[in-house]
């Protein structure tokens, strides 16, 4: 199924090839978790803090729906 990510950033630099800025078009497995696709793209654990899925709060075991939009956000330390 194809889904759309959002990387923010410090976590842009693992959008696959053919990203438009921050955005990309991803192919995962049915019923992939979140959890799966921060694997695929291969960021560590850790490095995403808040996520959000079609602009909802969700955790790294919510199952994805085709064409849904995964925004992954850093940790962002402020002063």
């Amino acid at each position: 199924m194809e889904i759309q990510i959002r990387l923010f950033a410090t976590l842009t630099k693992y959008l696959p090839p053919g990203a438009d800025g921050r955005t990309a078009h991803l192919t995962v497995p049915d019923g992939a978790t979140v959890a799966q696709v921060l694997d695929q793209l291969g960021i560590p654990p850790g490095f995403s803090k808040l996520l959000m899925v079609d602009g909802v709060h969700r955790g790294q075991d919510a199952v994805l729906e085709p064409g849904c939009v995964l925004s992954v956000f850093p940790p962002i330390a402020g002063g």
